[in-house]
């Protein structure tokens, strides 16, 4: 009976010891600035958020008539089914051209300071028209967008509904509100790094824990911490050491293209990391595709020091902690074309 007891306060003792030391590693993500995805639907500036908008922008979100050729919807970059970005190195737009950087996630990114690489759009409302009148991506106009919503009866209802009270409420500036509603909506909760936070010690394997400190020992969580780890502040891609021109083309200065300002050449938005591991390839010129091989790189060209393979290994394995539950959407029925609708310009 003594050797039994005696067992028994050993693993008593130990599962105290164990559950204390999980709580020291959250207690060090915390001060290092990680934090667990909020429970609330987010409320961006200037546009309440409601059911029919939610609605309306939903619809706007798939439909690629937002675009000059009629091919090419927020979705078909953003991919839902995909992880929220189309798992290529740089999209493909309008008339086959590619664009200059990787498409990022639309999951999360309303947790996000500012958004695209450069951070040029203040909110997802601002994001939202970019795109649309990009000719590398949908090459549309904002008057011929008014034209072609108008031309179908269900949006003008749709539009009066979501922005009650408005003489002209189907226009460019509400496209991109109601677009921006439904991807606020676009979250994924219960990740198990945020099951961990909330005091499950079991939710984190013993390796993601070890990469969790790593993350944080290392100098990762300087440049991604927040809600979405990472996507609230900028830093120069290559601080340290910067990569060559297979990752880091030479054309592409970053945030200097926004300011114009010497100080930030080769400046880029620090990515959001929450669901990293489905959204490859990484980096802003998406040339790399294996994750442990990407924290190796950041170790290297950011905090001027060797990750060793193990290290890595581990900290991408952190990583992968840090997929949530994508939300269950379901693909909306689009109004039809009427005859005044415009023909698609390819």
């Amino acid at each position: 009976m003594r050797a039994s007891a005696l067992a028994l306060a050993t693993t008593a003792l130990f599962a105290v010891s164990v559950s204390a030391s999980d709580q020291t590693l959250r207690d060090k993500a915390t001060n290092a600035g990680l934090k667990a995805l909020p429970a609330d639907m987010q409320q961006p500036a200037n546009n309440p958020i409601t059911p029919d908008k939610i609605a309306l922008g939903k619809m706007l979100f798939f439909d690629p008539r937002l675009s000059a050729s009629g091919l090419i919807s927020c979705n078909t970059c953003h991919n839902l089914g995909m992880g929220g970005d189309d798992n290529l190195p740089t999209s493909v737009g309008h008339g086959w051209q590619k664009g200059p950087r990787n498409a990022p996630t639309v999951f999360n990114a309303v947790f996000n300071t500012a958004q695209f690489w450069d951070g040029r759009a203040e909110d997802l409302k601002a994001q939202a028209k970019g795109p649309v009148q990009a000719g590398v991506e949908m090459a549309n106009k904002p008057e011929q967008v008014e034209v072609t919503l108008k031309s179908m009866p269900e949006y003008v209802e749709r539009f009066g509904t979501a922005f009650p009270g408005e003489a002209d409420p189907v226009n460019f500036d509400n496209m991109a509100k109601a677009i921006e509603a439904f991807e606020v909506t676009l979250v994924t909760p219960d990740a198990p790094f945020d099951h961990f936070m909330a005091g499950d010690d079991a939710a984190l394997t013993l390796e993601q824990k070890e990469g969790l400190s790593l993350f944080i020992d290392r100098g990762c969580a300087s440049c991604h911490s927040g809600v979405n780890i990472g996507g609230q502040s900028y830093f120069p891609f290559g601080l340290i050491k910067r990569p060559g021109a297979d990752i880091l083309p030479p054309e592409d200065k970053g945030r200097f293209q926004v300011t114009h300002s010497a100080s930030d050449e080769y400046v880029f938005r620090a990515a959001p990391l929450r669901n990293v591991a489905v959204t490859a390839p990484y980096f802003h010129s998406g040339q790399v595709w294996d994750l442990t091989q990407a924290v190796a790189v950041m170790g290297t060209a950011q905090l001027g020091t060797e990750i060793n393979g193990e290290e890595a290994t581990k900290i991408a394995a952190f990583l992968q902690s840090l997929t949530g539950k994508v939300p269950a959407v379901e693909y909306p029925l689009l109004p039809p074309e009427t005859k005044t609708t415009p023909r698609p310009h390819l």
